[in-house]
Order: C-alpha cells, then structure tokens, then sequence
C-alpha cells in the first residue's frame, strides 16, 4: 500500500538521500516501496539542533537517513552519555530510543526522541522556575 503525501506550497520532503521541494501550489503524491521519509516539520539541520536532546534527534535523524548507520554511532553514543549524566532520569527514554534503534526501527526512534526533546524542555523550565 502506498503512502500519501501531501505538500503544502514550498513545503520540502525527504525521500532516501533525495530532497524534494513543492512548488507554489499544493500537491499530494503516492510513494510506494521502501526509503526513509521525512517530513519538512521533522528535520532537524545542525544549525536547528541548539540543545542536547535536538543533538540526539540529529543523529537518529542521520542514522535513519544514512546508508552507513554505524558511522553515527560514536556521535550518538556520546550525545546520549553526556545527557544522562546531565538527566539520569531521562534513562527510561533513552532507554526506549536505544530498543528502536536496535530493532532497525529507526522512524520510531526518531518519534521517540522527540519526547526526549520535550522532556528536556520540560526540565529546563523547572530549573528556570526554582
């Protein structure tokens, strides 16, 4: 069954290694078969990833992208062995981020850091308030 896109206009998608942009007008499209998809609303570049748990996003985002996930390994590795020592509560998060990536599962790894992300904002703002 094939997946249905739907673009707004300038909106952009990525396809495999393949970066796509819609022209002025909305479009919808079928993508059938098997590539890393993302959305323009879940990209993440290294000038937008200005916080540790959008570092981790990053590097999940380029594993899933990648054709050379162990390339990225060292860098995620870190990532997350810097944040837990920062958030030793973040464990159970991280912990289901790491499963996904071991199964392969790699969109749903991204899916889950991005609780990840908000949980970081979420201490941040206690720390702001205390």
């Amino acid at each position: 069954m094939a997946l249905k896109v739907e673009l707004k206009p300038h909106e952009l998608i990525i396809v495999g290694n393949v970066v796509i942009t819609n022209s002025d007008s909305r479009i919808r499209f079928f993508i059938d078969g098997h590539a890393p998809i993302l959305r323009e609303k879940d990209i993440l570049t290294a000038e937008t990833a200005d916080t540790p748990a959008k570092k981790i996003y990053l590097s999940v985002q380029l594993m899933y992208l990648s054709d050379d996930i162990g390339s990225h390994h060292e860098v995620y590795f870190n990532l997350v062995r810097e944040f837990l020592e920062a958030a030793p509560t973040a464990l159970p998060i991280i912990s289901e981020i790491n499963n996904q990536i071991l199964s392969g599962d790699f969109y749903k790894a991204l899916k889950v850091t991005k609780k990840l992300i908000d949980y970081e904002l979420e201490l941040m703002s206690y720390a702001a308030r205390r």
